[in-house]
């Protein structure tokens, strides 16, 4: 059975592209950068559940994806959080955040108004990211 995005993150995001183990997507939601790593397994629900190699990739993949959002957009902090409580895929939220972001200093969940970027701004900064991105080793951007 080959992998496939759950259709809650597929409606919710853009997919950038391909890191060795994960897809990234860009959230549509106003705010941010807010990328998502989701590893390219079936039916996988918790980073426990991946043998040790790949755990040890999603940390490598993950710290690189908030270096580019730590070192890129200067944010003041990086959240990163899997919840999963909605949507059971395994998949690792990278929120850049900012001091005068909406829900500062609290969480994200639930102290937005889900706001989302229109198109042409969404498309923007997915071109962008992929760009920033391509200094990621085995980083490949979406066709």
């Amino acid at each position: 059975m080959p992998f496939t995005l759950h259709p809650r993150l597929a409606a919710d995001t853009t997919i950038i592209g391909n890191l060795p183990l994960c897809q990234v997507l860009l959230s549509k939601e106003a705010l941010g950068p807010w990328l998502i790593l989701v590893p390219r397994k079936v039916d996988l629900r918790e980073i426990h559940h991946l043998p040790e190699d790949e755990q040890l990739q999603l940390i490598k993949e993950s710290s690189a994806v908030a270096a580019v959002l730590e070192k890129d957009y200067q944010a003041d902090k990086i959240n990163i959080g899997a919840l999963g409580n909605l949507v059971p895929q395994l998949h690792v939220h990278h929120i850049a955040r900012f001091k005068g972001d909406v829900a500062w200093p609290g969480p994200i969940w639930g102290n937005t108004d889900g706001t989302q970027r229109d198109e042409a701004l969404q498309q923007a900064l997915t071109e962008e990211l992929r760009a920033e991105l391509g200094h990621i080793d085995g980083f490949s951007a979406a066709e």
